[in-house]
């Protein structure tokens, strides 16, 4: 009987929890949200757990644990304030269609995918998490330019720089505008795409896949980002030859155990999260925004995981075994 009562309160609990409209309200947010959600999770874990994680890197040269931590800080930088730029645009236009859908889609459309529809939520997800694919090569560039800036600044304070306001102009140079105002000309745009009828066969057809689309698309932007920092490090004359390919081996085995372990562990918990949405659905049943927590979900859950092992334990792993690959080829070369 006292077991019956405790199970009682854990699900009434529960419950309560998962109609709190604190809970509900942070969902939707991240459902709204979910690029800037994202480099806000990677700014803060980028500033602290990742190079907290590569200074304890065991049997490594300090200066390519610099140069790992160094590209953890820019690339948290870069990331955030390329959502500054891009992405919350893209979200707030999207926030408009939402309110107003009448004013930006045609009547077809919103006959075919209404605004609380699967199809829809799906291709407005695609649209708001694909900023950060789209701007994945400049975010590339911006990190290495502004590497060699947090070495001199963090790292090499002691030593004379001559090339300093150089390289800090460079960056200027990329003149990106971080403030921006929301216009309805953002919102007519996404809507000509939510329009069109390619886009809407696509969101049919995989509107049931809609707990994926975070995760590919995540993983598409981090194989394209890792692509092209590895070619533009080849090509850098302001990182150090002797430390580019272990910059670069550090990357490429930090994306690769990250996809990996990330789509494994993820599918691993898929079934929990199925069964855990299905009790969420029960408990929020006839609630308008419904469908935007699940969407909310889906986005969080992934995110998480990938944060979890891409900030925590992977880069003492990557760190070291870039080193070690690096010295590796280089004897055999010198012995051929």
């Amino acid at each position: 009987m006292q077991v019956q009562k405790i199970t009682a309160a854990g699900i009434n609990y529960t419950g309560k929890l998962l109609k709190n409209k604190r809970v509900l309200k942070c969902l939707e947010k991240i459902s709204e949200h979910g690029t800037s959600f994202s480099a806000g999770t990677s700014l803060l874990l980028s500033l602290t757990l990742r190079p907290i994680s590569i200074f304890s890197t065991p049997d490594t040269e300090k200066e390519n644990k610099q140069y790992a931590a160094a590209n953890s800080i820019c690339s948290g930088l870069i990331k955030f304030g390329m959502v500054e730029a891009v992405a919350l645009p893209i979200e707030y236009a999207v926030k408009k269609i939402d309110k107003n859908p009448a004013k930006f889609l045609n009547a077809e459309t919103l006959k075919k995918h209404p605004i609380n529809s699967k199809s829809y939520k799906l291709m407005t997800q695609v649209l708001k998490l694909s900023t950060g694919f789209l701007t994945a090569v400049p975010k590339s560039m911006l990190t290495l330019a502004l590497i060699p800036v947090i070495m001199d600044n963090l790292f090499f304070r002691h030593k004379k720089n001559t090339h300093q306001e150089e390289k800090i102009s460079d960056i200027k140079q990329q003149n990106i505008n971080f403030t921006g105002r929301i216009s309805d000309k953002i919102a007519k745009g996404l809507g000509k795409i939510l329009d069109n009828k390619s886009f809407q066969n696509f969101a049919k057809k995989y509107e049931n896949k809609d707990k994926d689309v975070a995760k590919h698309i995540t993983a598409g932007t981090d194989i394209l980002l890792t692509t092209s920092f590895a070619y533009q490090t080849n090509k850098s004359k302001k990182i150090k030859e002797n430390r580019k390919k272990a910059l670069i081996y550090n990357n490429i085995i930090g994306t690769a155990i990250t996809l990996i372990g990330g789509y494994g562990i993820d599918n691993l918990a898929k079934n929990k999260t199925n069964k855990f949405i299905e009790k969420f659905k029960k408990i929020n049943a006839g609630d308008v925004k419904l469908q935007k927590y699940i969407e909310g979900i889906n986005i969080l859950r992934p995110a998480l995981i990938f944060a979890g092992i891409y900030y925590g334990i992977l880069p003492i792993i990557s760190t070291y075994t870039a080193e070690k690959v690096d010295k590796f080829i280089e004897k055999r070369s010198k012995n051929n």
